[in-house]
Formats: structure tokens, sequence, C-alpha cells
């Protein structure tokens, strides 16, 4: 069996694949028309004979959302409350612009419907459900081309009887339907709708994405799907509950971090990912963080996802100047498709081209020399941009990136100084094929006394679907007041949860011996709006308060305490590769490893730069600054102000000395 792990990015997409202790990996343009092209060409590339057993991270349902390209959609939910869905929140994101529009509601006024039948919130029959008035929607529903329906009911959270009985009539539409005590059993109806819409909007297009993979593939490969929330679910899953999926290759880069990060022993890590299109970044203390409700593309998903925050600076972003003449960098990128202008077809200056002017990318070696990049095309571009700003060529390139930087910086800010971390408590933990251009400068512009490159950076994220787990995350509204009483008083709750899991894993062939359950509950102060999750314990009550303290920088001892959710993470691990070692060697780097000097603009002036194949550097070498490190899938810049260390598993650590 081979283990694949497949990352789908904006410019890229990235392989990695390991068989009997030996590794590959690969990487090809993206084919954004249809992903699926680049990875089925690749895979013939490759000519892998043994059957596959792929992870795969998927941008499908994301692109569908953001793109707004996901299928026809209708609603079905309570009468009265059709509008619920585009009505929202109150909540203004940009309180001062004038001009501000709403993001549009993913399901048409007229294809939202509403059928007599309530429940109220414990679940008690209230008002019988009308199955006359759904045959007659669903009449309506086959005749208006819809192709996929989300069901969403008052309190089904509590009582999922209505949404069963409306569940068991639309299967005669043939068509995927979303119902949402299944997606996210939870109250807050507007986020739970949304959540449901959602999934619902992008299920058409990726159960075709899956298919087009599955039927190009053997008789006895497997697939399975990165999660946003770090772990994995098998294709069919996917499938049928695709809203899971929406983050998922940046999710598997922060697993792959954490992975890598824990065995060269660094568990504080700030990951920064810096790919063609975008930079994402996420905080790290003991494991990956997590964020109970996220917004994509305006559109509110309440489900668990590893928390990753983005911008719009990746080494594909465009460098423009606005109407007040200032120089501004993205979020417009030149994606796979023109691309940068040393690629070749690309006519807009990118961050990559402004590397490659200041001589921090050699021609020769990007992609191990397999795709020659075309520095002879950037003066004819430099010039009269630059010009334009009456700045000299290498200044603008310079600009280029400063600006770059500023926006990674402001991004790793948001996930560590405005939640209460010290940058300088953590390592910047640096990948994505751009990332190893950047990341000691902003780890000076941070504080933070060192970066971490592990080896293969440009495709850690596929890395990081080969190091995940199975994990599937339940919850259930309970809504209770706690007066410390023992614990004990919550056991059926998380049993019912448990239950449901092997029964989920089951279906997947997986033995209850392999499964482990992580036992959580959302808690708030009796009054507030929002919950924090706080591990469950004899003590959990005391880890709220103290959770509150850190969070919102009070806690109020003795004032009554609300159980909003219980939650379970049930993880089972499936057989993973080893990672890898090198050799030992002493401080000195091999001379092999050497391959000349590079000319290199740093802060003002050019330096001669040493430059190194990393594929020959061994355990224990040191790499003093000014140095460029070159190897497949990424270029790693040390400025003279840092040196770097090579450990047991090929990552280099590089210190910063200034």
């Amino acid at each position: 069996m081979i283990q694949i792990g497949i990352d789908t990015g904006g410019t890229f997409t990235d392989i990695i694949y390991t068989a009997d202790d030996t590794w590959g990996v690969y990487k090809t343009l993206s084919t954004p028309s249809d992903p699926s092209r680049a990875i089925l060409s690749a895979l013939k590339q490759l000519a892998l004979q043994n059957p596959l057993q792929i992870v795969h991270g998927s941008t499908v349902a994301t692109n569908a959302l953001l793109e707004s390209t996901g299928s026809k959609t209708a609603l079905i939910t309570n009468s009265g409350f059709e509008d619920s869905i585009e009505i929202g929140r109150q909540n203004r994101r940009h309180l001062y612009d004038l001009t501000y529009k709403k993001t549009p509601c993913l399901v048409p006024e007229n294809a939202r419907f509403g059928i007599p039948g309530r429940i109220d919130s414990n679940g008690n029959i209230l008002e019988p459900f009308d199955t006359e008035k759904l045959a007659s929607i669903i009449t309506d529903i086959r005749q208006s081309g819809v192709e996929s329906v989300a069901v969403c009911f008052l309190f089904s959270f509590a009582n999922p009887i209505h949404e069963k009985q409306a569940g068991e009539m639309l299967e005669s539409l043939s068509i995927p339907v979303s119902l949402s005590h299944e997606i996210l059993s939870e109250f807050r109806e507007f986020e739970r709708t949304s959540t449901t819409v959602i999934n619902a909007y992008v299920a058409p297009v990726m159960q075709s994405y899956i298919s087009r993979l599955k039927d190009h593939l053997g008789a006895d490969d497997g697939i399975s799907i990165k999660q946003s929330n770090g772990g994995c679910i098998t294709a069919e899953t996917a499938m049928q509950e695709p809203v899971r999926t929406i983050l998922s290759g940046p999710a598997g880069g922060v697993v792959g971090a954490h992975a890598i990060g824990r065995a060269a022993g660094y568990s504080r890590l700030i990951t920064f990912d810096m790919g063609g299109t975008s930079t994402d970044v996420s905080l790290v203390d003991g494991g990956p963080t997590l964020s109970l409700q996220s917004t994509i593309a305006g559109h509110p998903v309440k489900l668990p996802m590893i928390d990753i925050h983005t911008v719009g600076a990746g080494g594909g972003s465009l460098a423009w100047v606005d109407s007040g003449g200032a120089l501004k960098v993205g979020p417009q990128s030149a994606g796979a498709d023109p691309g940068p202008i040393c690629y070749g077809s690309g006519t807009g200056i990118t961050v990559t081209d402004a590397n490659l002017y200041l001589g921090r990318l050699l021609p020769g070696r990007f992609l191990g020399g397999a795709m020659h990049l075309q520095p002879e095309r950037l003066d004819i571009f430099f010039q009269p941009f630059s010009q334009k700003l009456g700045l000299a060529p290498r200044e603008l390139a310079q600009g280029i990136i400063d600006i770059a930087d500023t926006a990674m910086e402001k991004a790793i800010r948001v996930i560590s100084v405005e939640r209460g971390y010290d940058p300088a408590d953590f390592t910047l933990f640096s990948f994505g094929g751009a990332g190893g251009m950047h990341a000691v400068f902003l780890a000076r512009l941070l504080g933070i006394p060192r970066v971490l490159v592990p080896r293969d950076p440009g495709i850690l994220s596929a890395t990081g679907m080969l190091l995940a787990d199975s994990i599937k995350d339940y919850s259930r509204t309970i809504m209770r007041e706690e007066t410390g009483a023992p614990s004990a008083t919550l056991e059926p709750y998380f049993k019912d949860l448990e239950d449901h899991a092997r029964r989920d894993f089951a279906a997947e062939s997986i033995q209850p011996g392999q499964i482990t359950f992580e036992r959580l509950l959302d808690m708030r102060y009796k009054g507030q709006s929002y919950e924090l999750l706080v591990p469950f314990g004899n003590e959990y009550i005391e880890s709220f308060h103290a959770l509150h303290e850190k969070t919102y920088g009070y806690s109020t001892a003795g004032a009554a305490v609300e159980i909003v959710n219980t939650r379970l993470r049930a993880r089972a691990v499936p057989e993973k590769p080893a990672l890898r070692k090198i050799q030992s060697g002493s401080a000195a780097p091999p001379d092999a490893a050497h391959s000349g000097l590079q000319d290199v603009y740093f802060e003002g002036s050019l330096h001669s730069t040493r430059v190194a194949n990393r594929d020959l550097l061994l355990c224990g070498n040191k790499i003093q600054g000014p140095a460029i490190i070159t190897e497949y899938s990424s270029t790693i810049v040390i400025p003279p102000f840092a040196s770097g260390t090579v450990d047991e598993f090929g990552n280099i650590i590089i210190s910063i000395h200034s």
C-alpha cells in the first residue's frame, strides 16, 4: 500500500507519497477549473503501481462558496421563519462603510419554503408536521430545477422527528438532502441554518468532484478527505457533509506542523503557511487551537475548525498603486494562470517576481530545476512601474516584500498578541512554497526568537494529510445551570454521543478499541451570549473560571454558570509513516552541499551570499547568514542577522541574532 497526501492550492497541487520507508514528492501547477485534472495527471506521471491510500485536502467546497458557484439550493423550514436565513444577525462587520451590503443569501426567496409543524425547546410536539404541505413543496422543487435541499426546523436538536419525516419524503427527489440535526445538533437557528444551507449548496459539487476522482482510481485504491477540524473522514462522508471540509487544506498544514514540531521538541508554535495565493497562520499551544464558529465568504459556519487566519498575501500577490499613489500588494493574485512574470506568461509584478529581482530565488533551481524561472522578463515591467513611483527598481522590489511582510505580521498578531499570547514564547513554524523567503524577517519584526523550517516545506500541508487522525466531532445542546453538582450528572449526555461515535466508526470498520474520546463543554456565565470551550473533568467549573480570566481578563467566582452544549471529539489513530531522520555530520556542512555564491539584496545593499543544497546537509550542520538554501519545494533565505542548525529530522532551526 502506497500512502499519498495531496493538497490542492491556488497555484500548485502538492503530492507526497511513501511506501516501505521510501518517500517521494511532486508539485504541479493547479488546474482551477477542475482540480481533479492536476491530481489525475500527476498520479499518471508518477505511475505508482501498488494500491493507493490517498488522503486529500480539497478546496472544492471552499471555492464553490467563495466564487458563488455552488448548486441551486432550496430551504425548508417552519412557517414564518423562511426569511431568517436572509435576516441573519444585526452585526455589521464594517461599521463606517456607507456602501456596505450584506452578503447575498445562498437561497433565493422563491426557493425558501415554510411548513406548519412546531416543536418546543424541550422537544415536545406543539403542532403536527404537515405532510400534505411538504408533498406540494416537493412538486414545486421538482419543477424548479433545484439541485439540493436544506432542511432546518426550530428545536430539531431537541427532537428531530419532523426533520426525519421531511428527509424520508424528500428522498423521492433523488438529490442531496441536508438535515440540520445531522449537520449541527445545536441551538441558534440562524447559525444552524446557515451551516446546513452551506452543506447543501456545495454537496452536488463535492459529490461530482469526488466521484470523478474515484472513477479514475483503481478498485483497490482508497481515498479519504481532510476535515477543517484536523481529522480525516471517508470520501462517502465528505460527499454527504462537505461543509466539514471548508478549510481542508490549511488544516493539513497545522496538523503536520504540530506533529513535526512536537517530534523536534517544540510544542508552542505559530504556524506560517505562505503559498502562491494567500498566507494562513495559526497558533499551536500544545495542540491546534479550535474555533467553534467561523465566517467563510460572509456566511457563518458553526462547526469545530482549526483556528486559522488568512490574508491575501502570497507569492502570486500582485503589486499595484492605489488612487492616492501608494504602493499596495494583494489581495489580488496572479494564481497559476497566468502566474508571476517570471513564470513566462504573467504581466503583473508579484511577490515572487520581487524575490527573484532581489536575488533571493535561483532561476535554475525552482522546483529542483523542473521549472526554470525567467528573470530576463522582469526589467521591462519593473522599470516603468518603479519610475511611476519615483523609486529605483530594487527599492520597488524591497517595498513589495516589506508590504507583504507587514500584512503577514498583522495576521500573526491577530492570532497571538490580540488573544493574550506573547509571540516571543513561540517558535515560528514556516512552510508553504514561499514561506522560507519571508519567515526570518517576520520573526524579527515580531520578536520571535527562532524559526523552524521542516523538510519539504512547500508540501507540508500534503504531509499533514498523512499524519492526521480520523476525527469526528459531536455535540448536543443541553442548556442547564451548574451549581457545583457532581460531574457524574453529565455522564448520560456524553454516553449518548459516544454511542453515536462508535456506530459511525463501526460503519468504517474501525473497532471500539481503536477509538479514544475527548469530552468538552461549551460554558458561559448566565446571561452571556457566547461560550468558552472547556475540557470536561472533575473541576470543570473551576476550569471555566480560569479560562474566562485568561480570555477576558476577569472571572466571577460564585456567579451562576451555564453548560450550553456537551461536545465529544472521537479519534481513531490510523497507521502513519514514521518521520524520517537524516545522517549526522559535523558543524561544518559538507563541501558538496555548497553550490556557489549569489549576490542578494538585503536591507539596502548587496551581499555575497552562499548557496547550499538542502538535500546534502547533515544533522548538526550550522549555516551562518547570509545564506540561501535550495530544495525541490521551496527556497529558504537566512539573512545576515540569523544562523541555522540542522536537527536529526532534517529541520532547519534558524536563530535570530538581532
